[in-house]
């Protein structure tokens, strides 16, 4: 009935609808009746205009497939609230947050996002709420539909049998790597140092030079260095310093903080503008200068990890476990993620890391060197690169968890069209005589409004 779950759900991964401007609106009607939910024709529209601005292909079929999508939905939801599937207020504003914040990246600010919503921050997070709802609702039916689907080796290899020879994908060489990383600490002079740089830039601020401005020339953060150190900021976001993020909600409008330490550095934090949860802030962050000698020191630490390694007395995911600093791959038995898991592109690893790689064999730990992450900050590492493939076309061998990824949602896709098929004959349905002609739509049983 539908390839509905397995593309991008249009109409509720871009919600660009709501965040076109009010005079481009024009006088609704219902497109769609499931049960007792509706769909609007705006919404149809409001999708291809989120679909053109993004810049995404716009298929001839693309009306008719936004509405069955759309009704797909609906009866999700009509059967996840018949089956009481539980959904947290907290869930969908957690969602709506980070929906929001993907808006003020993509716009720059949140006052763009105003401008071109012709409506407040607030006001949109109200709008979301019922499609947010309905987001979560039809995913947690769907997983429910699909939560008991298997699929066994026999048919990841009849799924891939059937794929033509000349379809099958090529493949690059990819690698599957970890690593064990510290962070040396600097030392006290260069702490006081830091500090000693921040609070001159606070007393520049306060005798009236601009934030922004300052921390264009001296922060040592890369990612807001272009704004001048600013970013929008929401209470509830995990992505973030808690220690920054505590110390920032303590400021009122203009303020600025004393310099205080986080797990990346010192800050300074300007307080530029607060709504509730929501703020606008700008800092400043000096990195700590770490000298050869603290690297050095780093150094001597992990060759004394690689010779455990190499001699057998401890084995890879203990030793990250116990000596690695690297949050990001510490939790993941040090094994760095890529697109398709574990295994990664050479395009998709850290630059410094691929002249180590080069003559490594299979198997093997590098020595420890020293590298400056994307924060800037400097640290040391061993390099285990634990597989490597050769350039390929697809085959089972060595493809084996692709290839039954795809075969398993194939699978969950079946099954997904048999309970609608069941499902929507048991829902009042009806459907406006403009999408009559859709041959996809005529399948619900569609009842002339």
């Amino acid at each position: 009935m539908m390839k509905l779950f397995l593309t991008s759900l249009i109409l509720l991964s871009v919600i660009g609808a709501k965040a076109q401007p009010q005079q481009n609106l024009v006088a609704d009607k219902i497109a769609a009746v499931v049960g007792d939910k509706i769909v609007l024709r705006s919404d149809i529209d409001n999708a291809i205009l989120d679909m053109q601005r993004q810049g995404i292909p716009v298929p001839s079929e693309a009306r008719c497939l936004i509405l069955e999508q759309s009704m797909g939905i609906k009866a999700l939801v009509l059967q996840a609230e018949k089956d009481s599937l539980p959904v947290t207020d907290e869930e969908i504003e957690l969602a709506i947050d980070n929906q929001i914040r993907g808006f003020i990246n993509a716009y720059g600010s949140k006052d763009e996002v105003e401008r071109v919503a012709g409506r407040s921050i607030y006001q949109l997070k109200e709008d979301f709420k019922e499609t947010f709802r309905d987001r979560k609702l039809s995913e947690a039916m769907r997983n429910k539909i699909v939560e008991d689907v298997k699929i066994t080796p026999v048919e990841v290899k009849a799924y891939f049998d059937k794929i033509p020879t000349d379809s099958l994908a090529l493949y690059e060489s990819e690698l599957e790597v970890g690593q064990i990383v510290v962070y040396p600490k600097a030392s006290r002079d260069a702490e006081l140092y830091a500090i000693e740089q921040l609070s001159d830039i606070k007393k520049q601020v306060e005798a009236g030079k601009d934030f922004g401005a300052l921390a264009r020339y001296y922060t040592d953060d890369e990612g807001s260095r272009d704004r001048g150190g600013q970013y929008e900021i929401n209470r509830n976001q995990r992505d973030m310093d808690p220690v920054w993020m505590a110390k920032a909600f303590t400021l009122k409008d203009g303020q600025i903080s004393n310099p205080f330490k986080s797990r990346f550095g010192y800050h300074i934090i300007q307080m530029v503008s607060r709504y509730g949860d929501d703020a606008v802030v700008r800092h400043i962050l000096k990195i700590p200068v770490v000298t050869q000698y603290e690297l050095r020191e780093g150094i001597a630490q992990l060759d004394s990890v690689r010779a455990k390694l190499i001699a057998g007395t401890i084995d890879f995911g203990t030793a990250v476990a116990k000596y690695s600093e690297d949050e990001y791959s510490k939790f993941t038995g040090g094994m760095l993620q890529g697109r398709d898991g574990n295994l990664l592109t050479i395009q998709e690893m850290d630059k410094s890391m691929v002249p180590v790689l080069k003559d490594m064999e299979v198997g093997h730990y590098s020595q420890p060197t020293d590298f400056t992450d994307e924060r800037g900050k400097k640290g040391v590492r061993i390099i285990y690169l634990k597989a490597k493939t050769e350039p390929h076309r697809e085959n089972l061998k060595d493809d084996f968890n692709r290839i039954s990824a795809r075969a398993l949602e194939e699978k969950k896709e079946e099954v997904l069209e048999e309970w609608f098929e069941k499902k929507v004959k048991t829902y009042h349905i009806a459907v406006d005589d403009e999408f009559k002609d859709c041959k996809s739509i005529q399948r619900w049983l569609p009842n002339k409004l």
